[in-house]
C-alpha cells in the first residue's frame, strides 16, 4: 500500500480533510496528516490566509517539510489548496517521492527549481471556473506541468467552487468530490502496484 503525507488547506486541519484522509486509510493506505496551523482552524478562508500571512508562507511550508523529515522517503504527497505548496515542493525536491496529488492548486514547476522529476507521477484536480484555481494562474501552471512531465494528469470539474473536496465546508460539491476520491484511490493503487513490481 502507498504511504501518503496530506497537507491541509487555508482553513486548517478541518473535519473534511481528516475525513478525506480516513477514506484513504480505509482503502489500506498509510496516511499522515500534520497540522501546519498548530491547532488553529478558521471559519473563513480570509481568516486562515490572514494567519498564513502573519506566520509567513515560508514558515507554513517549512512546517510541512519538517513533517516529512521524520517519515520514510518513499511517500506520495497530497495537498489541498495551500497545502499544495509543501506537497509540490517535496515531490519535486525530496528524493524518493512516489507521486503527488495536487488538489485545487498548482504552482509553476520553476517555483521549486526546474523540471518535474522523472518517475514521479502527478495528478492535479480543480474546478474550471474556480476564481482561485482558474483565475490566479494555477490551471495554467497545471497545464504546463502536464505538457512537460512524462506521467501527469489534469482533471477539471465544472463549477466555480474552491475547496469543493472538503465535506465540512459550504463549498463542498459531493459529485465532484466523489470523482476526485475515486481518481485519487486509483492513482494510489497504481503507485502501490509500481512499488511492488
Amino acid at each position: 500500500m502507498a504511504e501518503v503525507l496530506v497537507f491541509h488547506h487555508g482553513h486548517g486541519l478541518t473535519d473534511g480533510v481528516r475525513g478525506f484522509a480516513e477514506r484513504l486509510r480505509r482503502a489500506g493506505h498509510t496516511v499522515h496528516v500534520p497540522d501546519l496551523f498548530e491547532g488553529r482552524v478558521f471559519g473563513s478562508l480570509d481568516e486562515g490566509m490572514r494567519y498564513v500571512r502573519e506566520a509567513g508562507f515560508g514558515t507554513i511550508t517549512a512546517r510541512g517539510t519538517a513533517a516529512a523529515e521524520v517519515l520514510p522517503a518513499d511517500l506520495v504527497y497530497l495537498g489541498f489548496s495551500l497545502g499544495v505548496m509543501p506537497a509540490q515542493k517535496l515531490a519535486q525536491t525530496r528524493p524518493g517521492a512516489q507521486g503527488a496529488l495536487l488538489l485545487e492548486a498548482c504552482a509553476p514547476v520553476a517555483e521549486f527549481g526546474g523540471a518535474w522529476p522523472s518517475g514521479v507521477p502527478v495528478q492535479i484536480h480543480g474546478m474550471d471556473t474556480d476564481p482561485f484555481f482558474a483565475g490566479e494562474g494555477d490551471a495554467d501552471a497545471a497545464r504546463a506541468l502536464v505538457e512537460t512531465a512524462t506521467d501527469a494528469e489534469l482533471f477539471l470539474y465544472p463549477g466555480d467552487r474552491h475547496l469543493f473536496t472538503d465535506d465540512s465546508l459550504p463549498s463542498y460539491d459531493e459529485q465532484a468530490a466523489n470523482q476526485v476520491g475515486r481518481r485519487v484511490l486509483d492513482f494510489l493503487d497504481g503507485v502501490k502496484q509500481a512499488s511492488t513490481t
